[in-house]
């Protein structure tokens, strides 16, 4: 097992690699950089290895699948990941790695917004749904992450064997704040500069698709880790929607003694019974989750038994 890993997800990063690699070897010598490869065209793979990197293989398209494939295979008592950009500052990574390794942090945050992102970054979509994403999720799970979709971070042994990785693109930052706060892990923020990438290497991340994405999987997280919440607000939605068209249908019976509209006296019952079978959906729901946390606990128990055997 490697004391730290450094994990750095590539995908056409010609450009700027080798300088990754080369400022987290000045910085944490002791570590051991893998970088993935995902199709790159550019000679990425290349140059990473004449640097010194570990070079590995993910022919599947996305950082999801990238991130699934290193949580796999790679065993370490601290990882830090980065993007292969050349944005965040390997000088960072130290203070993130004690943070794991002596305090027991299972999730560090590099906050890029509580600094320089937003005069750094040009793009203003990006800075919006930056602002957009953090609020809703710190609103949604009552959580204080500071930044939600930052590339930088570094994570415990137990996170990373314990964390289901379902997100196939740059989605997966989302999830793993998600996750990290539903599951109670010990969460920590380190504020870090942040640099916008430089001249001519471009960006993967497609401002108004891979935005929708991170918005519908919040609103999946939210339905999986708090059914119940859910579920009672869509109960909530249906039974305003019903009294909304039930009023005239009262008024008409109130002042001439007959309902008038039958159909709509009878959409409005079950738009009724809908919303109280969501509500006691999200009930069972919720008993299950909650089943599934002891589960979890459990886990947690048998990770870290397998880590110091």
């Amino acid at each position: 097992m490697d004391r730290i890993a450094v994990l750095v997800p590539c995908y056409n990063e010609a450009q700027t690699v080798e300088k990754v690699i080369r400022d987290f070897q000045g910085v944490l010598p002791e570590a051991v950089i893998y970088v993935y490869d995902n199709n790159s065209s550019d000679g990425t793979a290349e140059i990473a290895d004449r640097a010194g990197a570990v070079v590995r293989h993910e022919y599947q398209q996305g950082k999801g699948n990238v991130i699934r494939r290193m949580f796999r295979e790679i065993d370490a008592e601290c990882y830090i990941m980065t993007d292969g950009d050349d944005t965040y500052p390997a000088e960072y990574a130290r203070e993130m790695c004690d943070k794991v390794l002596e305090k027991h942090v299972d999730m560090v945050v590099g906050d890029r917004l509580s600094s320089t992102y937003f005069t750094e970054n040009k793009r203003p979509f990006h800075n919006f749904g930056n602002s957009l994403v953090r609020g809703t999720i710190n609103r949604l799970f009552k959580s204080e992450i500071k930044d939600i979709m930052t590339g930088y971070r570094a994570f415990s042994y137990q996170f990373v064997k314990s964390f289901p990785v379902l997100s196939k693109g740059f989605e997966i930052e989302t999830e793993m704040s998600i996750h990290a706060v539903d599951k109670n892990m010990y969460l920590d923020n380190v504020i870090i500069d942040y640099r916008d990438r430089p001249e001519g290497s471009e960006s993967k991340l497609n401002t108004y698709s891979d935005g929708i994405k991170v918005l519908l999987t919040i609103a999946r997280l939210f339905k999986n880790y708090k059914p119940l919440q859910f579920f009672a607000l869509i109960s909530l939605i249906l039974l305003i929607v019903a009294v909304i068209f039930f009023i005239p249908v009262g008024v008409d019976f109130v002042r001439t003694g007959m309902v008038a509209r039958f159909p709509t006296l009878i959409v409005c019952g079950f738009v009724v019974l809908a919303a109280i079978l969501s509500f006691f959906a999200g009930v069972i729901l919720q008993t299950i989750r909650q089943k599934d946390r002891q589960d979890f606990e459990m886990r947690l128990i048998e990770i870290e038994n397998s880590k110091n055997q």
